[in-house]
């Protein structure tokens, strides 16, 4: 959770508003309820004290002095640290043609002035509820053995774990080409390239299966559809090659000199150019040269395609 709860109370509601009425009748709502309640009258005051101790919930009103609802909740939505703290603003029924405005800040609902002990509680509750199982997610997410990203039908990022952001930039690196991963951009090449011909295949009707296993040298991906029928979610591992290559069935049956077989081999093994370079006692230009005789005996342009083909012949 964004603030350490106690076993006495039920979370921590931060109310910012200017009118001491309000922060009175809600202070009392809430405390009653079992949640422990900060107040704050001005969005600086209150952004002080996000930083001393996160909420678990805020009630923004939208009007007050200095810097207004939207401008507070957007400066808590920019700071990572505080950024999924849920938000629910305060409003009279004359301003709720503003709201899409604050929704916009990342208002997560609003309230309709006069406030309802009732409708405040159950709102609270709700919220609550549902970013708590959220931050679960990510949580485990952060510390499980893959990583997750999911893309729409055009094969771009729209959501990705930042394990899976370390892992993708990291095969990028090793293919030596491509800008950094983000929202918005096409995995790795070899990634995307595969998985352009699943969506593809999946728009003429050949329907996807609900899960479709691929691996890409040491890495391992799974495929499914989303919740959201119009994503699709990739499961991202490393996996451990512990067998030895066979580097002289390897060089016979691709037709590879055993240079080549040994520099493929330690390829699969995230080494770059330099490295296999001083592995082999060669120089980094040498490497490059063995590879370029590797990609036109394979028929491939890749590094990790490459691997790949080696992997799909050992499977034969």
């Amino acid at each position: 959770m964004t603030a350490a709860n106690h076993s006495d109370n039920k979370g921590t509601v931060l109310i910012i508003d200017d009118t001491p009425g309000n922060l009175a009748f809600l202070s009392d709502t809430l405390s009653e309820a079992g949640y422990r309640v900060l107040v704050a009258t001005d969005g600086l005051s209150a952004l002080e004290q996000i930083d001393f101790l996160p909420p678990d919930i805020i009630l923004l009103d939208v009007v007050m002095p200095g810097i207004d609802g939207f401008e507070t909740c957007r400066k808590i939505k920019s700071n990572p640290v505080t950024s999924d703290i849920p938000i629910l603003f305060m409003t009279g029924l004359s301003e709720l043609d503003n709201l899409l405005r604050g929704f916009d800040e990342g208002g997560l609902d609003y309230i309709v002035k006069p406030i309802k002990p009732n409708e405040v509680l159950a709102r609270v509750e709700v919220h609550l509820t549902q970013t708590r199982k959220i931050l679960r997610a990510k949580t485990a997410l952060k510390h499980a053995p893959f990583a997750a990203l999911t893309v729409d039908s055009s094969g771009r990022i729209t959501w990705l774990t930042p394990s899976a952001e370390k892992l993708l930039n990291q095969l990028t690196e090793k293919l030596e080409s491509g800008p950094q991963i983000e929202i918005g951009a096409l995995p790795p090449k070899p990634i995307s390239e595969w998985l352009r011909e699943q969506i593809q295949a999946d728009h003429i009707g050949r329907k996807l299966p609900l899960e479709i296993d691929h691996t890409l040298g040491e890495l391992s991906i799974k495929l499914s559809r989303s919740a959201d029928s119009r994503e699709f979610l990739l499961l991202l591992q490393n996996r451990v090659v512990s067998r030895e290559w066979d580097l002289e069935s390897l060089k016979d049956s691709l037709g590879l000199t055993l240079r080549e077989a040994e520099i493929l081999m330690w390829i699969s093994r995230g080494k770059t150019n330099k490295e296999i370079g001083i592995i082999l006692g060669s120089s980094p230009r040498t490497v490059n040269k063995h590879l370029e005789h590797i990609f036109e005996k394979l028929g491939v342009v890749t590094r990790a395609a490459a691997v790949a083909m080696v992997m799909l012949k050992a499977k034969e």
